[in-house]
């Protein structure tokens, strides 16, 4: 659901802008609606030649160490690829030969953004990582069953893909599908 084009911008922040917009209700009345928007976000799955999966611990200010995929978000002027090449290289001082495009959803229905789910292939180390004050981040590699049991035991911190795992944990035809990414 777009932000309408007769919305108005009443909020601009650094990572989120709010919208207002008047909606015409089923019985013809109006009432204000609102909806977020921010930067759209790219994560990504490396596989390491050894066939396994390269994932960060991370931790910012004011939270928890988390279990994750390499990401971040989009800047103004890129594209959904570009960020994602730009993310693991930064992160992880990695480029890759080939991106899949294995999931994109908009995960909240009044946050106006995408997340892209990319699968690295072809991974070549070219320089250190170089990630902001912000973060700090350590290294994590773990095979595809690793990968499917961090999901099944909630440590895995994408919850948009949880159930594509555990799915995959059901459906023999869905494991090989998703294991062949």
């Amino acid at each position: 659901q777009p932000i309408p084009n007769n919305a108005q911008l009443v909020f601009k922040g650094k990572l989120f802008d709010v919208y207002q917009w008047e909606q015409v209700m089923f019985d013809g009345t109006k009432k204000t609606f609102e909806k977020v928007k921010r930067p759209d976000t790219v994560l990504v799955f490396p596989i390491m030649d050894d066939g396994k999966i390269l994932l960060i611990e991370e931790e910012q200010p004011g939270s928890t160490p988390v279990i994750c995929p390499i990401g971040g978000r989009v800047d103004e002027g890129e594209d959904a690829l570009d960020a994602v090449k730009r993310e693991l290289l930064e992160e992880s001082g990695y480029v890759a030969n080939e991106f899949v495009l294995w999931k994109a959803i908009n995960p909240e229905i009044k946050v106006d953004r995408a997340k892209y789910f990319f699968i690295a292939k072809g991974l070549k180390k070219v320089s250190d990582p170089s990630n902001d004050n912000g973060e700090k981040i350590n290294f994590k590699t773990v095979s595809f069953d690793e990968l499917m049991e961090l999901a099944y035991n909630e440590k895995l911190d994408e919850r948009e893909i949880i159930l594509d795992f555990l799915q995959a944990m059901i459906s023999e035809d869905e494991y090989k599908e998703l294991k062949n990414m």
